[in-house]
């Protein structure tokens, strides 16, 4: 039997002055069960959450920011930092009132949720890290290009597009100045004070994010694992979202997080 998949709706909230897009399943779900909240990462948006978002709805009402910056929301003059784009998306939580949530980042997007787990740790739950950035051996914008070049050889066409489509919406500008950004943050200096359960989960053809990095970052948590989806590489979120689903259904099963009062979804 075919697991069931989810539907989105966009929602438009306005913060600071500037107007925010947000994808939204809209499956009824029990209230009380803690919802999931999607964190993109480097100049992609919610759009590449989507595959994986889908599957998740019908268990736990699903959120999927494009934090400023980035896919259909404003995107403001000044490039937002890690700790600034973590910021924003607690703003993005309070306008949709969510107190605390499960959160699922790919790549620079398990960065923010790191630090949202060190700043604002009354607002996770439990966490689920894809392919987390930036490995210690590899924090040049070089290394970088390189080690993307070679994982979009294990990308389908379908994923090569939406990313590229998000790479231009983005703009060179922001994606240069965010991957410093991103290149100057220490995740494996949070990451011990992150202290909720923690899945780290790798396509073992991602040559962004090796092996032995996610084993060191898996070290590091004081509540953490590590799954593999053989022949998958970097976007697993969207490359490979039937198996992340599999291992990710069972995780919550597990911690069974449960929201202290019913949510509205809307604002």
């Amino acid at each position: 039997m075919n697991a069931p998949i989810g539907q989105l709706q966009s929602i438009w909230t306005d913060e600071d002055g500037l107007r925010m897009h947000t994808r939204v399943s809209t499956d009824p779900v029990a209230p009380e069960l803690m919802p999931i909240v999607c964190v993109h990462g480097l100049s992609v948006s919610s759009r590449y959450m989507v595959p994986i978002a889908k599957r998740l709805a019908p268990f736990r009402r699903v959120y999927a920011p494009d934090l400023p910056g980035f896919g259909l929301s404003d995107h403001p003059a000044q490039i937002l930092d890690i700790p600034e784009l973590t910021d924003a998306l607690v703003r993005r939580m309070d306008a949709f009132h969510i107190d605390t949530a499960i959160m699922i980042g790919n790549s620079m997007g398990c960065q923010i949720i790191a630090d949202l787990a060190l700043r604002y740790p009354e607002r996770l739950a439990c966490a689920v890290l894809l392919g987390p950035t930036m490995d210690r051996c590899a924090r040049t914008p070089s290394a970088q290009a390189w080690r993307l070049f070679r994982t979009v050889l294990h990308e389908p066409i379908s994923s090569i597009l939406t990313q590229s489509r998000d790479y231009w919406a983005c703009g060179l500008r922001r994606t240069i100045g965010t991957l410093h950004y991103a290149l100057a943050d220490r995740i494996e200096r949070k990451l011990p004070h992150m202290r909720v359960p923690t899945l780290i989960v790798r396509g073992s053809e991602d040559r962004v994010v090796p092996q032995r990095w996610v084993e060191e970052l898996a070290a590091l948590l004081p509540n953490g694992r590590i799954a593999i989806i053989p022949d998958a590489p970097h976007a697993i979120n969207y490359d490979a979202p039937a198996q992340l689903a599999q291992i990710i259904l069972p995780f919550l099963a597990e911690q069974t997080p449960i929201h202290p009062a019913a949510q509205e979804p809307q604002p």
